[in-house]
């Protein structure tokens, strides 16, 4: 049993390595993290190429000298000793399981008890946790009772960012797949289709490529009103001759690695308003791309943004507009004032500068890998325009 497109033994063997070094550097005997989902619970994929799915838990144990613990759903006494060489437990060599569920409160404990009890038998004391703030309270309270915890997340973030070149040839994959889905919704995208037909037709078109996960977001409307991104629940709306849709296509591919692309579908001709705020967005994300190199700083980044967006009369940006992706659909660094972790070659960054003044939803996004002079070309070939259909 395999993955779909599984990463090398190679680049899982650097991944465990640099996982280590951080383990060395901090002093721990183990390392926790915990997923419920792979959008954005990619510290677990990163570790042994599995994402957790359906909002069931999947508990990583990283121990510093033997092979990986992972605890997922499964019947109570599972415990399975597994081959780490073998493709479906890669670094895993104890599979333990509980029927435990995020919906019914009490079931939590039962992972904790099993992590507790897996780091004790180790002889683990000094344990490091990846994103402590956002894993369930029990598992940080049951962990925090029984060792001396350590927030690793900063430590391993700093080389999680940085991609191999595996990884950047996988990047460029997905982002071809990704030009691949938005061209066939263009020939899809019809006056009668409803906005959930076209996001459906982008999500199978995607999975017969080879992408895991994602969303489609995007609302269609008359020339006048924005097209905002939104989910399923609200794409009910039916397009009409003249409408315009921007769709938001955010999905993994191989090795299941996040990129993004954003483009304006209008069924008919643009106005001057639509193509004047493309132009807008359009040149805010080639000034951001200019501010890019190793070692920049995204508050100032951020800041810079800002001050020329509002030079042109166009609003201060409270999104996120610009963000690392990989193993998750968002992660460091962010290009925002709250980020401390700088730039550094090899670093993947979707850039999406957008605003909404009420008549459109301006918007654009591609993704660009941070090169030892600047940025590399855009990751997508999908041309940056209106696509008037």
């Amino acid at each position: 049993m395999r993955t779909n497109s599984p990463i090398s033994d190679t680049e899982m063997q650097r991944r465990w390595r640099l996982t280590r070094g951080v383990m060395d550097e901090l002093g721990l005997d183990a390392l926790v993290t915990q997923a419920r989902e792979d959008w954005m619970g990619g510290y677990v994929r990163w570790l042994t190429d599995v994402p957790a799915n359906n909002g069931y838990p999947r508990t990583v144990i990283f121990h510093r000298d033997r092979p990986m613990t992972v605890i997922e759903m499964g019947a109570f006494g599972t415990d399975r000793m597994t081959d780490p060489m073998a493709p479906a437990t890669r670094g895993v060599n104890r599979v333990l399981g509980t029927p435990s569920f995020v919906s019914v409160g009490y079931s939590i404990d039962y992972d904790t008890d099993l992590a507790v009890r897996t780091l004790v038998d180790s002889g683990a004391t000094r344990v490091g946790l990846l994103c402590p703030q956002a894993q369930p309270f029990g598992l940080v309270k049951g962990l925090n009772a029984q060792f001396e915890t350590i927030d690793a997340t900063d430590a391993l973030d700093r080389v999680k960012a940085i991609k191999s070149a595996e990884e950047i040839d996988l990047i460029r994959a997905t982002a071809a797949l990704q030009d691949k889905v938005f061209a066939e919704v263009c020939d899809f995208i019809r006056p009668g289709k409803t906005d959930r037909d076209v996001a459906a037709h982008a999500e199978a078109v995607g999975r017969w490529l080879g992408s895991d996960q994602g969303i489609h977001l995007g609302l269609s409307s008359p020339l006048g009103e924005p097209s905002r991104f939104m989910n399923r629940p609200f794409q009910t709306r039916e397009l009409k001759a003249g409408d315009h849709m921007s769709l938001l296509i955010e999905t993994s591919g191989p090795g299941g690695l996040y990129l993004e692309i954003a483009r304006t579908m209008v069924l008919g001709k643009a106005d001057d308003h639509l193509l004047q705020a493309f132009a807008n967005v359009k040149a805010a994300q080639d000034h951001t791309l200019s501010l890019i190199r190793p070692g920049a700083d995204p508050a100032t980044i951020a800041a810079k943004h800002d001050a020329w967006m509002q030079s042109r009369g166009l609003p201060p940006e409270t999104r996120l507009y610009a963000h690392g992706q990989g193993c998750e659909m968002v992660e460091r660094p962010l290009i925002r004032r709250d980020e401390t972790l700088p730039l550094e070659e090899g670093m993947l960054l979707a850039i999406h500068p957008g605003y909404d003044d009420g008549r459109v939803f301006a918007v654009i996004c591609d993704n660009y890998i941070v090169t030892p002079d600047g940025v590399s070309d855009c990751l997508h070939m999908t041309e940056k325009r209106i696509f008037e259909l």
